[in-house]
């Protein structure tokens, strides 16, 4: 914060950021005006209004009241013992930009008090100026200001997120991020009608899915998912690329919390695919659900890709698939269960035990149809448990009796199982069927 500001320095500060307001409505400029709303971005030009406003609520006790005139700006400062209805009063006497006031007053509230760090007031500010923003926007007939309207969703989310982290530090209840989805669930409702605006509704999508995860209630996401997937008023193809990379890295790891590997493969890829390169983080993001997936369904990813991106927690993961290494499956498993657990993916890494199981049966066959290639699909359990033993992987014939019998149920492996002499028996022709894409049979 400046040490010292003068009136005069503090009053064009205050007056440049409302004629770049001014200019960018009048000239239909959406990109300058999603400057002048990105409260959390600490912009050069926010800065400057923050000191400035700073240096007024020093120097005057009273209330800022902004009216916007067709060809200047004026600032009406009202003193503490002028009521708030003669404040009204004038400002709905000045000319047509007098409408904006409405957006301007919270919005300076916004800045001061983010300046400040007071985060609640901020958010609450902020709150109220998107409010009177989104009352303008339905008025506006083109989509000139749909960066304007990014902006306003994402900072809705942003600050939110920000005040309820002061909430809690002090001991009250969080609920700015819940009071920003809901308003985010009104905006997606203007956007949701025919006309240019509409190519909006993906973006604001994309926020309330981050709102959802965030808060852990994303089976919210439905009813969204079900308005961009079913409506006819939407063309997902028409949707900005940046827009529809976010729904399906979202709507993927959905799919990957309900198990639908084949569909979380689809949306997943689809994202990483149209990912920019240069977006090294969002393509690690990408891939820290879409290895487990591919893993899922028999498709084991280059060790170099794991290096590129720093995703080498799935290393030892791979390595125990490819030998069969039940042990080296569960120490990975262990040793990054917090990062896992986070990710969402540690159920599913520990489903992959079974190819785990099939692969180390697999290397058992390889070893008989060396030694005798007329026995080789006949496989004592005596065997597998010799071979887990030395894994370290304690299990008796029984338990390896169950684990293959749920290989053959999986078809991971084919052929019958002799209790008797406690013989698994395998198909002589293609015995460890390839998953080709395809998940484990549930």
């Amino acid at each position: 914060m400046a040490a010292y500001m003068s009136m005069g320095e503090a009053h064009r500060r205050i007056n440049e950021y409302l004629n770049r307001f001014s200019d960018a409505v009048s000239y239909q400029d959406g990109k300058s005006l999603s400057r002048l709303l990105s409260i959390s971005s600490d912009s050069a030009t926010l800065l400057s209004l923050a000191d400035a406003l700073n240096t007024f609520q020093s120097c005057y006790s009273g209330i800022l009241t902004v009216v916007l005139c067709k060809h200047v700006m004026l600032f009406i400062y009202v003193e503490i013992f002028i009521c708030f209805a003669d404040a009204n009063r004038v400002i709905s006497q000045s000319d047509k930009y007098s409408q904006y006031g409405d957006i301007l007053v919270p919005i300076f509230r916004a800045v001061r008090s983010y300046r400040l760090r007071n985060l609640v007031e901020s958010y609450l500010a902020f709150e109220k100026a998107s409010n009177a923003f989104i009352q303008e926007f339905r008025n506006w007939d083109s989509a000139w200001a749909l960066e304007a309207l990014y902006v306003v969703a994402y900072e809705i989310r942003i600050l939110a997120e920000r005040a309820d982290v002061e909430l809690a530090s002090i001991g009250k209840n969080p609920e700015k991020l819940k009071g920003a989805g809901s308003f985010l669930m009104k905006v997606f409702g203007v956007l949701a009608g025919k006309g240019p605006k509409r190519v909006g509704a993906l973006y604001v999508t994309c926020q309330l899915f981050k709102i959802y995860f965030k808060l852990g209630t994303v089976h919210l996401c439905r009813s969204v998912i079900r308005s961009i997937e079913t409506a006819r008023i939407f063309d997902f193809e028409e949707f900005p690329v940046r827009d529809k990379v976010t729904y399906m890295y979202y709507t993927g790891r959905l799919e990957v919390y309900n198990e639908n590997f084949p569909a979380a493969d689809h949306k997943l890829s689809y994202a990483l695919t149209h990912c920019t390169e240069r977006k090294e983080a969002n393509i690690r993001m990408i891939l820290k659900y879409l290895i487990p997936v591919k893993l899922s369904i028999g498709i084991l990813p280059k060790t170099s890709l794991l290096e590129k991106y720093n995703l080498n927690e799935y290393s030892d993961v791979i390595l125990a698939l490819k030998r069969g290494d039940l042990r080296l499956l569960r120490h990975a498993l262990n040793e990054h269960e917090d990062r896992f657990l986070r990710s969402g993916v540690y159920l599913v890494l520990e489903k992959l035990e079974l190819q785990v199981y099939q692969r180390l049966v697999k290397k058992i066959y390889i070893i008989q149809k060396l030694k005798d290639p007329n026995k080789a699909h006949q496989i004592k359990l005596d065997v597998i448990v010799k071979a887990l033993q030395w894994l370290e992987m304690d299990m008796d014939v029984d338990e390896v009796e169950c684990i293959m019998s749920i290989l053959i149920y999986k078809n991971l492996v084919k052929g019958y199982f002799a209790h008797k002499s406690k013989v698994a028996v395998l198909s002589k022709q293609d015995p460890f069927p390839k998953l080709n894409g395809k998940p484990v049979n549930s």
